[in-house]
Order: C-alpha cells, then structure tokens, then sequence
C-alpha cells in the first residue's frame, strides 16, 4: 500500500475533476485525482469501434457553453459544425413521413398554433428561473409537484402536441418518461440552456464538435497534471474530519485537507464514509436517480441521405430512434448517423435479443431515410447503463418533488468534501459545460476557504 499526501484529493477524472484539479495546481496547491476506470474523460469517451472512430459520450458543444468554449480554445482544439444542409424528417402519428425545414415540426396549423403558444409560456416561466436557484422561484414547489407531462396534458388536449413539447426535456435530455420528473426539473434543464427555445433547436443545443473527439479535453487535462492521476483506484472509504480527510483507494492512499468528489451523485454510495455523511445527505441522494438512453451509432460507406437532399436531422415521439442526427466525422468519407433511444424505449429494446434490438433499431432509423440505413458497415450501442462508474445517460435529476425540497443543498460542502459534476451544475446542467463550471466552483471555493 502506497501512501502520499496531498492538500487535495479529487475523487473522479472526467471534466469536473480535472478542471478543478488543474485550477487548483494553478493556485500552487497539490494534488491527487483518483479515477476508479482506466480511462480519464468520466462520459466523455471517443474510442474506435470496427475501425471507426466513436464518440461514445458527450460529443456537442452549443454557442451558449461559454466555459466549454473557453477550455477547448485554450486546449488549442478545433471544432467543426454538425453537417445540417437539406430537410429534416418527422414521422407522424400514424407513421407518415414528411420533410421539413426550420425549427417547426410538420404537424397541423392548429397543433403548431398549439405548440408555438405552449412554447411561448415555457419561455416567459424559464426566463423566471434561475438555474443556479430554481428552487427560489415563489412558484418552486407547486411546479415541484406536478409532472411534466401532466402541466402538459393542462394546457391542450392535443396528444401531438404534448408529445412534441415533452420531447425536448423527456427523451431528449432527461431521458425519463415524462410522468416520472417534475414540472419545476423540465423548466430548470431549459433555463440551464438559456430558454425551452434553445432546447428544441437542435441547430443550436446541437451545433459544433471537436476535431479528434470531445474526450481531448479530459485527455489533455490530464496530461498537465501528469503522475498526480491515478488510475484504476476506486476510492472505497473516505475519512473525513475537520482537520482533513484520507481516501483509501486501492492500493493507495491519500491524506490532503480537502476532498472534491467530482462523481455523479448516484454514485456516492459506492464510498464508505467515516463517519457517516449527514442525515440530510443520505436523504437527498436517495431522491437522484439517472435517466437511461442508448446512443446508437451507425457507420455507412458514404452519407447516402445527404444525396437525397437530407440533412440526416430526424425526430418523431412515435419512433423508437426518437432523433437521429448525421454525426459524420470531420472530412471523412464515410457517413455516420447517431440515433437515440431513451427511457421505456430503452427498457424494451434491452429485453430483446442483441441482433433483434439492432434490428428493431434500424428498422426505425430506415423510417427517417429509407432502407439503406439497414445496411451499416459498423453498428454499436452506447449503454451507458451498463458502466459500472456510471449507471446510466445522461446525467442525475431528481425525482418527483425533490429538487425544490433539496436543490439547495446539492453542492453544499460537508466538512472538508466538495462536490463537483454536471449533475449538480446550474448552467451547462448535464452537459461538460456544466461540469467544467462546478469543477471551477469548487476550486474556487477551496482556496476562499484560506485554510489550505
């Protein structure tokens, strides 16, 4: 057992951890981030799958993520914008296809009345929140306790509506169904992008990636900090007192004054506290849960729907692949489609059979661009909830009525432990934006402390 000592630990070696940890080696201080994979990066991971290069996490960055931009840039990455020339696709209802350009879905003008007005009042409701204190709106805990599908279902009567409007918080970011999270939890994932509006233009939440890879920049901030990341050591019990803390991970262990646990909440409970973590900790973690969503990767020899005068932009609530995206790498022959997913979808296609679930899922994905899209060179699926260090995609929400009860608490220290991840961010909530702004925060926290 090796034994070292540092004035910080960081448990966890994604965006959140080594932000902080790089912030922290700036200030003069010394450091340890224990990461329990082999890998640095957390749900950031680009790797090669049959000889294509995947991304098989995070991947995009939108005009709004001004601390991902900022990292990127002094990283000295590239980005490059996600190909979006030509029409999108919408299945409706009873499995008509159409195509369409701009923002609006092909549905009925009274149903896009209907959906323009709902959006308008989502946008004026988020304006009112602050992401960073949603719980503090006057309204937080009558909007706590309503699901996000039934405010819907309040509004209109219009089934293709609602599901339209669902979509953007539900499958597509929150990953749950939709009667599972709360009226309050949709309105604070849109205000952690600026408006609803912003989360339902896929031009915009969806805009540019980087060249070689989003994993770049956990990889590369890892690299500044050389030997002080530790790989394959799952932390297993942490010792915390007023004077500092010990972190016994395997084969090593680690005494500093401060701890950040730069991990999704979900996991805490894999680390035996000494003494236990307060009453109200034990509570409020029991109330995050992640959402589920395969991100499924199809590799074709050239980007066939692109000939068609597609932009490879695809949506239906009514799909199994419910959005679709050309995600081809950047100047490569070849075509890739992303399809996505996500929560009872997602349930279902994993009691099927691995070659049944591939078919069922490229069936779906044939219905957006026609039957070529049967015939991938290279198919894979991203499961995240299948990873032992993470357990699901895309990030922890609260359940029914716990943010407006605990939100205020999530990045509260207990003693000398911190907390960072972009489940618990305001801003950039669930994207590495918001990762790298919470592994900013705690940083700067523990130097305002002025006892390290």
């Amino acid at each position: 057992m090796t034994e070292i000592t540092r004035d910080v630990v960081i448990v966890g070696a994604g965006a959140a951890g080594l932000t902080a940890a790089n912030e922290l080696r700036k200030a003069g201080l010394s450091v340890a981030v224990l990461e329990a994979r082999e890998r640095v990066g957390g749900r950031l991971w680009t790797d090669v799958v049959d000889g294509a290069m995947l991304e098989l996490g995070g991947q995009w960055v939108s005009p709004d993520q001004d601390a991902l931009i900022e990292t990127v840039a002094e990283l000295g990455l590239e980005t490059f914008s996600r190909y979006r020339e030509g029409d999108s696709v919408y299945v409706g209802p009873d499995g008509t296809v159409s195509r369409f350009t701009g923002e609006m879905f092909p549905v009925s003008p009274e149903t896009e009345r209907t959906i323009d007005e709902i959006t308008r009042r989502l946008d004026a409701m988020v304006a009112e929140i602050d992401p960073d204190r949603p719980y503090a709106h006057p309204k937080a805990a009558e909007w706590d306790t309503i699901t996000w599908d039934a405010w819907l279902r309040q509004q209109t009567d219009d089934d293709e509506a609602v599901r339209n409007l669902a979509f953007a918080t539900g499958s597509a970011m929150l990953t749950k169904p939709t009667h599972a999270f709360s009226l309050l939890q949709s309105l604070l994932m849109a205000a952690s992008a600026g408006s609803y509006s912003h989360l339902v233009d896929a031009d915009f939440i969806l805009d540019k990636r980087v060249v070689g890879g989003l994993q770049q920049v956990p990889v590369l901030l890892a690299e500044r900090l050389g030997d002080d990341v530790f790989l394959n050591r799952p932390v297993r019990t942490l010792e915390w007192s007023d004077a500092g803390v010990t972190a016994h991970a395997e084969g090593l262990t680690v005494r500093a004054r401060r701890a950040i646990l730069a991990l999704a909440p979900v996991l805490y409970h894999r680390i035996s506290f000494e003494p236990p973590m307060p009453r109200l900790q034990h509570q409020m973690h029991q109330h995050l849960s992640m959402g589920f969503v395969i991100k499924v990767h199809a590799v074709y020899e050239t980007p066939f729907w692109r000939e068609k005068g597609l932009s490879g932009t695809a949506f239906s609530p009514y799909e199994i692949c419910h959005e679709a995206y050309d995600n081809t790498n950047h100047e490569d022959p070849r075509g890739t489609l992303v399809g996505f997913v996500s929560d009872r979808n997602a349930d279902d296609m994993f009691r099927l059979s691995a070659e049944e679930r591939k078919e069922r899922i490229l069936e779906s994905l044939s219905h957006y661009y026609g039957p070529e899209a049967k015939d991938p060179v290279v198919y894979y699926e991203s499961d995240w909830g299948t990873e032992e260090w993470t357990r699901g995609a895309y990030a922890a929400s609260f359940d029914m009525g716990g943010l407006h009860r605990y939100g205020a608490d999530v990045r509260t220290p207990v003693g000398p432990i911190h907390f960072a991840c972009s489940d618990i961010a305001g801003a950039g909530y669930q994207h590495v934006d918001g990762a790298i702004r919470m592994g900013r925060l705690a940083a700067r926290n523990i130097l305002a402390d002025g006892r390290v």
